[in-house]
């Protein structure tokens, strides 16, 4: 990373992604097909300009704002005249009207308010100019009570607010089994080791956790609400549960919006994990089941609903394939493969007779015992490979040949070096379908052109054993990498959507621009309106969000430390400045830009970009000199003695404290976490990463009999027979990008893989986890203070407490506050009665979102009971900055107001339903008989009679005799005939008849005679001696007769013949 810092690069690579929109607008302003569309087109382009402006004024401020004592300065010194890094604020997730753009002024200066009394209790800052409510009084703690226990938010700690009392509330809650704590919106997570076993599985014990469900609630809706990106970003030390965590998040995430844990596409995603821990995981010094592969679990989420998933994997730590660092274990595959094997499997597999400590790769010179979950885990393994769809056979293939390889050794011979046992050589090449005799002339000679013919020369024995070692370490990487290929390729049909890629690389960025591309070429020759729909539409499928899951490195401190460490610390140095830049750095800039600096709260934090700039800097850094060495093939004491060189005097760099002759290849860095001593006797060939041409070659699909070997290195192949051969060349042992590239080093290809991970999560909006481990010794249920002190001290969890409390870590858009609380609007106000959400020029304005902050923090009660956060708020030019407790104050009402509302809806609409349901109908009542005597009713309560007459003269109907009812049909019609009675009749459904005579039950399927009609809907039904009305519903309807057949007329006589 160059020197400008990470903040500023984000910076620039906003800008110029702006300005490519910009220029873009610009032509298709000149190509606008009407009028509309140039109005829009002018609109974009002016809200394009203020946007670059600002991020003009953003780099400006960076360069030459002045540093104050308490306006944020590194702790850690630095060189004068090093520019330190501009860090920009958040983007606001709901774009204002575009504003006219202003001219680029001078650095803006440091208010000059005067300064408020300090509060009550100390917590670094002052109090603001703006009327807020009064801070309530803070109530002292008794001695020996704690006050921690039940406070689930660090604001909320009663008493002086330091890192003792952050401990104590950790400690407090550790033992109450609450390991989750929160600091505003970022989450503390306290790993305990109570639980080790795998989130993914349907029976896991403890993957329901509330305060991780919140989370990743608050990541969809924010992704439905913007459509943003959103991105959860676990960091801290190596063994504080990150990756449990991690999966635990996703887990929720399937319930919210997935599915659930019973959906297909979750249990696909729980297999790969599961094959992925095994491949991944191994036991260290700090953590018996450390991830070694990174993961960055991308989650498409369109319309609040999962999309499709996307697994991009992290791998470093490939030397520990041949030579595991002492004291440590080799991966966990490895073991459970030979405790899970059958008999029948290890014979196939020639791996009958072997332990782990026959084998090198393995050997270790303190064995551990055998963990009994091997066996188990390895069938798991076997049924997440079948799942996945990967042949089974294939894979322990490779990692059954991978062991051997380790025992294939070598000596000087008369040509060069020559192996000293041609059993476990003969065994590998058999499992990896290549013929002896080619492997062993791939591993013990070199090719190297010669004019137009190659020659070739032998091997030293160290080179010899360098390619076995690099041919096994390439075989494992790209294994791992077919497997991950494999779980993301099984996804929904017509997915175009992504961020990174496995392979390629791409980033957020270029596919965006790419869209865009597509879009406005399609587009330009149709219609004005049509052309603005595609391109609308074109972009927001562009930007269409995710939600991510980082789980990367944790920081490590082992003894000695190697190049996959100083990797792994790099990362965890970039996620700790990410960090910093989005809750302190962007924060303390917000205010001083919009004049709001008086007011809020800078806290001192240790700032390690001058440690990022020493170990990735494009000029002299770790990683660039050692670039330099492997070009020159020089030696770890030389790279040694080149970073003293030109890093002397570094306040990061050190001397190691172990003197004698490992001194010269050893130096120290002091990260963010701790002093880290790097052993840079590997340095070299781990850089390099590079396995010899001629050895891929004895891979081809013409020698080799194993066509899952042959996948692995086919663009190798393919550029090999492109070439004619192999020429001496050598390739990246681990999967790239590009296949050709042999010249790139493992540092350059993981700088790169960072880089475009930097540029995904620049654009989504940060949601923090900071994991800490209980204790060293992974003990349940063990808190030692001393560990997770510095732990909190190194995350700089007391400073985040600190302007979480005190400070103004939020800020919104006039617009977006209006939106976001418009339910807590004052009814009556202009605009209308709450309704309508901020679309008003009244609640775009300050004065209107004042007059909202100023009525909430009068009439609001404190965030918590007795809690001694600010409840404060500012207005800045175009923002409205918030702390933490009016935050948790707004958010509380809005919830109480929008439960309200919804109450009094249900309420509304039970009320309506049940006025417009029809009234249950009464009991008939019987018609009581007419009294004798009872005189008729009045005339005129009766119909005309003169009109009854008429019409009963009219149909010929006599008013004093009742119309006779029509008599019975004899018969029925069934299928156009007409058939008497009686008939037979099938029961179709059972029918209870209970009278005088007794009960009568007809079944299914009973044959009855039908005698005759009954009332309406009846017939009379004969069952033995007694006749019944039964439905007509209950009963088949008669069949007709088959026809009678005619008998065919008699043929007629022969003729006679005539006589004579």
């Amino acid at each position: 990373m160059a020197t400008l810092g990470l903040s500023k690069v984000f910076i620039l690579d906003k800008y110029f992604t702006e300005l490519q929109k910009f220029w873009e607008t610009e032509k298709k302003l000149q190509d606008a097909s009407s009028s509309n569309e140039a109005v829009h087109l002018q609109r974009r382009l002016l809200s394009l300009s203020s946007e670059l402006v600002t991020l003009r004024n953003h780099l400006h401020v960076g360069a030459n704002a002045p540093q104050t004592a308490t306006g944020g300065a590194s702790a850690a010194p630095t060189k004068p005249g090093t520019p330190q890094p501009a860090v920009p604020p958040r983007a606001p997730h709901l774009l204002p009207p575009p504003a006219p753009p202003v001219p680029l002024a001078a650095p803006p200066q440091l208010p000059t308010h005067p300064p408020a009394p300090p509060e009550s209790r100390w917590r670094g800052g002052a109090a603001p100019p703006a009327p807020v409510a009064p801070a309530p009084t803070p109530t002292p703690t008794p001695p020996g009570a704690s006050g921690a226990t039940d406070v689930d938010d660090l604001i909320h700690l009663r008493g002086p607010l330091t890192e003792d009392a952050v401990v104590r509330a950790l400690q407090a809650r550790f033992y109450h089994n609450k390991f989750y704590t929160w600091i505003g919106p970022i989450l503390v997570a306290l790993n305990g080791y109570t639980d080790v076993s795998n989130a993914l599985t349907l029976s896991a014990a403890r993957a329901q956790r509330p305060e991780l469900a919140r989370l990743v609630h608050d990541a969809v809706r924010h992704q439905a609400d913007t459509g943003y990106p959103q991105a959860i970003i676990l960091s801290g030390v190596s063994g504080s549960g990150k990756t449990y965590a991690s999966m635990v998040l996703l887990r929720r995430l399937f319930d919210v919006a997935g599915g659930g844990p019973e959906t297909d596409a979750f249990k696909h995603l729980a297999a790969a994990f599961t094959v992925l821990r095994s491949l991944g995981a191994a036991a260290t010094a700090a953590n018996s089941h450390s991830s070694r592969i990174g993961h960055f679990i991308e989650v498409q989420v369109t319309d609040g609903a999962l999309y499709r998933t996307k697994i991009h994997c992290y791998f470093l730590d490939q030397t520990r394939v041949v030579r595991p660092p002492p004291g440590e274990r080799n991966y966990h595959i490895f073991y459970q493969l030979l405790a899970g094997l059958s008999a029948e499997e290890r014979t196939a597999l020639r791996l009958e007779g072997y332990a782990p400590q026959d084998l090198r790769y393995l050997a270790s010179p303190a064995p551990r015992r055998p963990d009994p979950d091997d066996a188990p885990r390895f069938l798991a393994w076997k049924t997440c490979l079948g799942i996945l769809g990967i042949p089974f056979l294939d894979v322990v293939r490779v990692l059954a040949a991978v062991l051997l390889l380790g025992n294939v050794q070598f000596a000087d011979g008369a040509e060069g070096a020559e192996t000293a046992g041609d059993a476990e050589l003969q065994a590998a090449a058999a499992l990896l379908g290549v013929a002896a005799p080619a492997l062993l002339r791939g591993l013990t000679t070199r090719a190297a052109a010669r004019g137009r013919a190659a020659a070739r020369a032998p091997a030293t024995v160290a080179a010899a054993a360098a390619a076995r070692d690099a041919l096994a370490k390439a075989l494992y990487c790209r294994t791992v990498a077919t497997i991950v290929r494999r779980a993301n390729s099984l996804k929904r049909l017509g997915s175009t959507l992504g961020t990174l890629s496995s392979d390629s690389n791409e980033s957020v960025h270029n596919q965006d621009a790419a869209s865009r591309r597509a879009s406005t070429n399609g587009g330009r020759g149709r219609a004005g309106a049509k052309s603005m729909a595609v391109l609308n539409d074109a972009v927001r499928h562009a930007t269409d969000g995710f939600v991510g899951i980082l789980d990367m490195f944790g920081f490590e401190d082992a003894a000695p430390s190697r190049l996959e460490h100083l990797c792994a610390n790099l990362c965890a140095e970039t996620m700790q400045h990410f960090y910093n830049t989005h809750v302190f750095k962007s924060s303390a800039e917000s205010c001083r830009e919009e004049e709001v600096g008086a007011a809020a709260l800078e806290v001192d934090y240790v700032d390690n970009v001058p440690c990022i700039d020493l170990v990735s800097s494009l000029r002299g850094g770790l990683l660039a000199a050692l670039d330099a060495e492997c070009a020159a093939r020089g030696s770890p004491e030389q790279y040694v003695a080149r970073v003293r060189a030109a890093h002397r005097g570094h306040p990061r760099l050190a001397e190691p404290r172990q003197a004698g002759a490992a001194a010269a290849r050893r130096f120290a860095v002091r990260h963010y976490a701790g002093e880290v001593t790097y052993d840079a006797s590997e340095f070299l060939d781990a850089n390099r990463d590079a396995v010899p041409d001629e050895l891929l070659a004895a891979f081809d699909t013409r020698a080799c009999e194993f066509g899952f070997a042959t996948h692995l290195f086919g663009a190798e192949l393919k550029m090999l027979a492109a070439a004619g051969g192999p020429s001496g060349g050598v390739f990246r042992a681990s999967p790239t990008a590009a296949a050709a590239d042999g010249g790139s080093t493992l540092t350059q290809d993981f700088h790169t893989r960072l880089d475009n991970l930097l540029r995904t999560l620049v654009h989504a909006r940060p949601h923090f986890v900071r994991c800490l481990r209980a204790n060293h010794a992974e003990a349940p249920m063990l808190f030692e203070r001393q560990a997770v002190a510095k732990q909190v001290r190194a995350l700089q969890i007391l400073e985040t407490a600190q302007l979480m409390a005190s400070g103004y870590p939020h800020r919104m858009r006039f617009r977006a506050f209006g939106a976001r609380y418009r339910a807590l609007w004052r009814r009556g106000r202009g605009g209308g009665g709450g309704g309508g959400g901020g679309d008003t020029p009244e609640r775009d304005a300050p004065g209107a979102c004042a007059a909202v902050l100023r009525a909430v923090a009068a009439a609001a009660a404190p965030p918590a009971p007795a809690s001694p956060a600010a409840v404060r708020w500012a207005l800045g030019k175009r923002h409205v900055f918030l702390s933490e407790g009016m935050r948790q104050v707004l958010e509380r009402m809005r919830r109480a107001r929008r439960q309200a509302a919804a109450e009094c809806i249900q309420a509304a609409w039970r009320r309506h339903r049940a006025r417009r349901a029809p009234a249950p109908p009464a009991p008939p009542r019987p018609r009581p008989a007419p009294i004798a005597g009872t005189p008729p009713p009045e005339p005129t309560e009766k119909c005309d009679p003169h009109l009854v007459s008429r019409t009963c003269s009219l149909f010929g109907l006599d008013l004093e005799r009742p119309p006779p009812l029509p008599p019975s049909r004899a018969y029925t019609v069934a299928g156009g005939v007409k058939l008497g009675y009686p008939q037979q009749r099938a029961v179709l459904c059972e029918w209870n008849e209970s009278d005088a005579a007794g009960a009568l039950r007809l079944r299914p399927g009973d044959v009855v005679i039908a005698v005759g009609a009954a009332r309406r809907g009846h017939v009379h039904v004969q069952v033995g001696t007694r006749t019944v009305a039964v439905p007509h519903r209950v009963l088949a309807p008669p069949r007709a007769p088959p026809p009678r057949l005619q008998p065919p007329p008699p043929a007629p006589p022969p003729p006679q013949p005539a006589s004579a």
